[in-house]
């Protein structure tokens, strides 16, 4: 044998095990096959445990909402309208005397003024001589008819005695007649002068507001030349055009509902309706008294409706309908909170309610505002009435 032999004999000879060594190894290795098989048969007929499930966390609300319900309501059936508001009457305060000056102006554009209070005064001195020469003219008559009457009844009794023709007594009879017809003619002219006297004062014919005014102190004015114009009683009303198919459904006393172009909303009633149709146009006026006080002017565009009667609706609050992809849905709330979107059809619209023509029923409990947050499926946290969902949003995080 050779040395590299005996190298590589001896190196197999080192690495083989000893025989005490593999006996150890072969009785652990038995031992504890035993030891897993009589574990797994000792009762081979009892199932292994089943672990038991890992409780699942609950699911994240997306919002704290408010419920609400759909509402059976008595839904007004209304006309759509346009038109203006005007003064129900704008009287025109004139003058009735020329060529006198004004002295003072005691009334401004938008002042609210009482039957008979003075707006105006011309200077009267001019006509306040006139009525004194005017009853200087009638004391005057007064004493001409004085002297003929005593000479009539003077001549009636020389009449009989024959010492006075019937020639003469007709002539103190007729003279008495004469200065009693000038006494009518001076009472008239002195209470003509009067008048123009009191016409001095311009005063309002009527209840109601100033809406223009022209005149001016100093100025010397004509006859019948306007100085302010009044809305009576400060009553307004709004000028309806209707067409023609619209006239026979209107009917005075129904009530109307407009909004001016300052955003006033006002309520009135119909007062009359017009007579005759615009050969251009087809339209119609209609005539809505609005109340006193209103925040309207005249002059101002308003767009409103007419109520012509009333009908059964199912209405929901507009915060609880949302559209998306041309078409209007609700959010029914389900058990545990969860929503389901349903599709619905609107109808018509009144102040913050509109009106569901299909899709809803009274028994659905629905999501009133935020819609626009949620998604099919999702599960949200009703509130109690009256509660903000705000506070409770924060709350819940």
């Amino acid at each position: 044998m050779t040395g590299s032999d005996q190298y590589q004999w001896k190196t197999n000879i080192m690495k083989k095990p000893s025989l005490k060594q593999a006996g150890w190894g072969a009785a652990l290795t038995l031992a504890l096959c035993g030891t897993a098989l009589w574990a797994t048969g000792a009762d081979s007929s009892t199932p292994a445990a089943v672990p038991a499930p890992k409780p699942q966390p609950a699911e994240k609300s997306a919002l704290a909402v408010n419920a609400v319900q759909p509402r059976v309501i008595e839904w007004p059936i209304s006309v759509t309208a346009n038109g203006n508001i005007a003064a129900w009457q704008e009287a025109a305060v004139g003058s009735e005397l020329g060529g006198l000056r004004l002295s003072e102006v005691a009334v401004n554009v938008g002042d609210v003024v009482r039957k008979g209070q003075v707006l105006a005064r011309f200077a009267s001195a001019s006509v306040t001589a006139d009525v004194m020469q005017q009853q200087a003219s009638l004391e005057e008559a007064e004493a001409a008819l004085s002297e003929a009457q005593a000479n009539a009844e003077r001549a009636r009794v020389l009449i009989n005695s024959g010492a006075l023709s019937g020639q003469m007594n007709k002539q103190y009879m007729t003279a008495a007649q004469s200065a009693k017809a000038r006494l009518s003619l001076a009472s008239a002219r002195l209470k003509s002068e009067q008048i123009r006297l009191q016409q001095t004062v311009v005063v309002a014919p009527d209840d109601g507001v100033i809406s223009a005014r022209s005149a001016a102190v100093g100025a010397v004015v004509g006859q019948g030349q306007e100085l302010f114009k009044l809305i009576r009683q400060n009553r307004l009303e709004w000028r309806v055009e209707l067409s023609s198919a619209d006239l026979l459904r209107v009917k005075p006393g129904q009530h109307a509902h407009l909004v001016a172009a300052n955003g006033a909303t006002v309520e009135g009633k119909v007062r009359i309706v017009g007579p005759s149709v615009d050969t251009a146009t087809r339209n119609a006026l209609v005539y809505v008294d609005l109340p006193v006080g209103s925040r309207v002017q005249s002059g101002m565009f308003a767009t409103g409706s007419l109520e012509l009667g009333r009908s059964t609706a199912l209405a929901v609050p507009q915060s609880a309908v949302v559209s998306a992809d041309g078409y209007n849905y609700v959010y029914r709330i389900g058990n545990g909170g969860k929503v389901s979107q349903v599709r619905v059809e609107l109808g018509r619209r009144l102040e913050q309610d509109v009106e569901l023509v299909s899709g809803g029923d009274p028994s659905m409990r629905l999501v009133a505002r935020g819609v626009g947050f949620l998604n099919d499926g999702d599960t949200v946290t009703v509130l109690a009435p009256g509660a903000a969902p705000g506070a409770a949003q924060i709350a819940s995080r």
